[in-house]
């Protein structure tokens, strides 16, 4: 049995925190009721600097006051539970990631459905992933490292920010698309993870772009493969994993707006509308592709289907990981 996961989104650390206060951003409209946006996640991960980066852009386009708040806690449930629980007049909203349709496969019982009781709105974005290993494995991209843990089975570990973890599911994905085993050793988090891969505690692990990008250009970690479906612009010499002979990996630490269940769709319009003008504003998009971070905002449709899809990819992960909570 394993311990309740400590969860961390797939986009990890980041080089670019910003603050972790809770802002009220400027408005254009006097006497606009403001608007809730929660993260279930806590302050200065990655998806909490994505969201104080589009902030201000944010309050802009919405024309009314915007409250960022950090709500974590068992896995992202509790923030997500005080979406589900609100009014659905707009003004209370989510910025949830991969964990929020993870969540129900992993642990055994919810509140709430993540898919039925909420509105998807659009899913933003995502950020790249990359699989590193330690200077001392012997091995400078796939078939490489692909051809050592063949040839000793559980002779080498990798990292995992916790049990359940997007961060901890990627590497699952890797070793079962490879074919090929490895030990998982569980972190309490990116921090302390990232710490003993420098050291050589642990072999590899897959962790945010952004916070490995020092590492990989100073030498102490060595970058195998993109976990996403194309190259980064930050870091063009490192090829997908994809394109070295796995075609059926692709994972990223995607990032979503959400509202409770039976908003108007007037209501949803206008927030989807908001949402990807400010996520689409040149200073924001640059901000963020610095932190190796890619923006698409997509459709209330689209998003709805993209929960369902990937709600069913990471059960069937989770199954074979073997995930549970106690």
């Amino acid at each position: 049995m394993i311990s309740r996961p400590h969860w961390r989104v797939a986009a990890a650390a980041t080089a670019f925190l910003l603050s972790t206060a809770l802002p009220v951003l400027p408005a254009l409209a006097q006497g606009g009721k403001p608007v809730r946006l929660i993260l279930p996640i806590s302050a200065g991960s990655g998806v909490d600097a994505i969201a104080r980066t589009a902030g201000p852009a944010l309050g802009k386009a919405m024309g009314q006051p915007v409250v960022i708040e950090n709500l974590p806690g068992a896995g992202g449930i509790t923030g997500a539970a005080a979406v589900v629980k609100a009014q659905p007049d707009g003004t209370t909203l989510g910025l949830v990631s991969n964990n929020h349709v993870i969540n129900p496969s992993v642990f055994k019982s919810m509140p709430f459905d993540p898919i039925k009781d909420v509105t998807p709105i659009s899913v933003l974005g995502a950020t790249q992933l990359v699989l590193v290993v330690n200077p001392k494995v012997p091995a400078k991209n796939v078939k490489e490292l692909v051809a050592l843990l063949k040839a000793k089975p559980d002779g080498y570990n990798y990292a995992s920010s916790g049990n359940g973890t997007i961060i901890h599911l990627a590497g699952e994905m890797f070793l079962s698309e490879a074919g090929v085993k490895a030990n998982q050793i569980p972190y309490k988090g990116t921090g302390p993870m990232v710490t003993d891969l420098l050291g050589g505690q642990v072999d590899m692990g897959v962790v945010a772009l952004n916070a490995a990008l020092p590492y990989l250009k100073a030498g102490t970690l060595r970058a195998i493969g993109l976990c996403g479906d194309a190259r980064s612009p930050v870091a063009p010499e490192v090829p997908t994993i994809a394109e070295q002979g796995l075609p059926g990996y692709h994972v990223e630490g995607w990032f979503a707006v959400i509202g409770p269940a039976n908003m108007k769709p007037a209501d949803v319009k206008r927030i989807h509308d908001a949402f990807a003008t400010a996520f689409s504003s040149p200073e924001v998009v640059e901000a963020l592709k610095k932190q190796a971070t890619v923006i698409k905002p997509g459709s209330p449709e689209a998003a709805a289907q993209f929960f369902r899809a990937e709600a069913d990819r990471y059960a069937g992960l989770v199954k074979k990981a073997n995930v549970k909570v106690e």
